[in-house]
């Protein structure tokens, strides 16, 4: 058995990997990564879930050099945010406080964070081709110190239309660079991108069928149009967390809606989403407390959740590479998995199907609707227990990906989800951001005959720095910068800005971290040639 250690990795990040449980290389990284770490280039024919983050991944962290403000030394494009994201969380507990920084850049979240952590310095970016060239166009990002590139899913990045777009960011790359590319094929438009950006590259191949899921099984079932639901329904309860692929985003937030009513919780994920929408599902899915996330072919890449243990297939797959991508989210790394395509009374003669969706080598068994539960339930793994939240991602300095500030519903600041701020009593009406203003009556802020902004019978409020905005009567509540807003039994309407109560602490506004020395790693920054 081939070690990790055998094929030339260092020793810190063979004891990371051991205390992962990472011992022993899958096909794709034992044939790539003592390539990649001689430096050749490499053009890797490689399936969904056959360990290629790490046979790119590894040789990235071990040869990685050190970047500067807006110059990165290091870089991986992706044709997805989801695929982007895993990417870094797979890489960053690798890389340890002394490795490379890494930092994750795409479209659908703020610039602006982005935009702070080039500047403090990254080593190695990891990214989507847009939201990097328009950090190209602002001038927060360079690429000509960029010694390693790497391309993931390049047969995906020719299907959505990226292709002119990385030529152009490989030619903003110095002509000397190291380039790694990794697709399900390497023919056609991949092939030109080879043969244009590439020096006499290794070329690994890994077999396809693997592709699926090796611990996948397959089943079909006929399922009319107007009973699709009910039986997608049936089936995630039998199965557990499972991932529903829909061909339109119309149709994804439809089948969400339409499971919910049938008692089975799900949310959609589709391009249509904002990002923040998108994590939430993920995370939803990933800790239990969705059943299934209801998804178009954008998360057909680029997204893992541990021990799926289901795919269904409601609408048929374009093609079998679809079929492929699709089904490979279960049934990975040596775990059991199910995968269920709801077929046309058309597509049945006989008893046995006519029309298989799926490859000619992945052998799909038709089932009787009244079976259906059974034969899910003898293939789908063991339900396990819901795993524990992730934690925030703060490696682009910004807040975590989605949400709210304390971890709670839409909008909410102080954990009450989507209603109103305070507790107080009649008068009421929401703010901007959902939460409740003021009590009744109305004028000036301070309380003045004319009626004060929290008038009698409100609430009180907080200045905005821990100051309090007393009316008589009204329920208190904690303030956007941990003041509060009470009412005082007939206190004073008057606002004492920027001061705060005898024995409460006055938070301060959070700091920018402009000054801070660590990376995003979280070990310390390295100046340009200390390694």
């Amino acid at each position: 058995m081939t070690t990790f250690a055998e094929l030339g990795l260092s020793e810190d990040l063979t004891r990371r990997l051991d205390a992962q449980g990472l011992t022993e290389p899958t096909p794709v990284q034992e044939a790539s990564i003592p390539e990649l770490l001689a430096g050749d280039d490499l053009a890797a024919e490689a399936p969904t879930g056959s360990g290629k983050t790490l046979a790119f991944g590894l040789p990235l962290l071990q040869r990685c050099g050190v970047g500067e403000s807006r110059r990165p030394a290091a870089l991986v494009l992706t044709p997805t945010r989801e695929l982007a994201t895993q990417i870094t969380d797979v890489l960053v507990p690798l890389a340890g406080r002394d490795g490379p920084s890494v930092a994750a850049v795409f479209g659908g979240v703020g610039i602006g964070p982005q935009v702070q952590r080039l500047r403090r310095g990254v080593d190695l970016v990891v990214g989507c081709p847009g939201r990097i060239e328009d950090l190209l166009e602002r001038g927060d990002l360079r690429l000509d110190a960029v010694e390693f590139v790497v391309v993931d899913e390049a047969d995906r990045m020719s299907d959505v239309g990226f292709l002119p777009a990385i030529r152009r960011l490989l030619a903003l790359t110095p002509r000397d660079r190291q380039t790694a590319l990794f697709s399900a094929t390497l023919g056609g438009p991949v092939g030109a991108l080879i043969e244009e950006h590439q020096r006499s590259p290794r070329v690994v191949r890994v077999a396809a069928p693997e592709s699926t899921g090796p611990g996948a099984t397959h089943l079909a079932v006929i399922a009319e149009p107007a009973d699709r639901t009910r039986v997608t329904a049936e089936i995630v309860r039998a199965a557990g967390p499972t991932i529903v692929f829909c061909r339109t985003r119309h149709r994804a937030d439809r089948m969400a809606r339409q499971l919910d009513k049938l008692g089975v919780s799900a949310q959609p994920i589709h391009g249509g989403r904002s990002q923040a929408q998108r994590t939430r599902a993920l995370d939803a899915l990933h800790e239990g407390r969705i059943q299934a996330l209801v998804a178009t072919d954008v998360a057909a890449r680029g997204i893992h959740v541990d021990d799926l243990a289901c795919v269904v297939h409601v609408d048929a797959p374009e093609d079998t590479e679809t079929y492929v991508h699709r089904s490979g989210r279960t049934g990975r790394a040596g775990a059991t998995g199910v995968v269920v395509s709801l077929v046309d009374r058309t597509a049945v003669r006989s008893g046995r199907l006519r029309r298989s969706p799926a490859p000619q080598e992945v052998a799909v068994t038709l089932v009787d609707p009244s079976d259906l539960s059974e034969c899910v339930r003898n293939a789908a793994p063991e339900l396990a227990a819901p795993r524990p939240a992730r934690p925030a991602q703060r490696s682009s300095g910004d807040r975590s990906h989605g949400g709210s500030r304390n971890g709670s519903g839409r909008g909410s600041r102080n954990g009450s989800g989507r209603g109103p701020r305070n507790g107080s009593g009649g008068g009421s009406r929401s703010g901007p951001r959902g939460g409740s203003r003021n009590g009744s009556g109305g004028g000036s802020r301070n309380g003045s005959a004319t009626g004060s902004r929290n008038g009698s019978g409100g609430g009180s409020q907080s200045g905005p720095r821990g100051g309090s905005r007393n009316g008589s009567g009204g329920g208190s509540q904690s303030g956007p910068r941990g003041g509060s807003r009470n009412g005082s039994g007939g206190g004073s309407g008057g606002r004492s800005a920027g001061q705060h109560r005898p024995g409460q602490s006055r938070p301060g506004p959070a700091r920018s971290g402009r000054s801070s020395s660590r990376s995003a790693t979280g070990g310390p920054r390295r100046r340009a040639g200390s390694r």
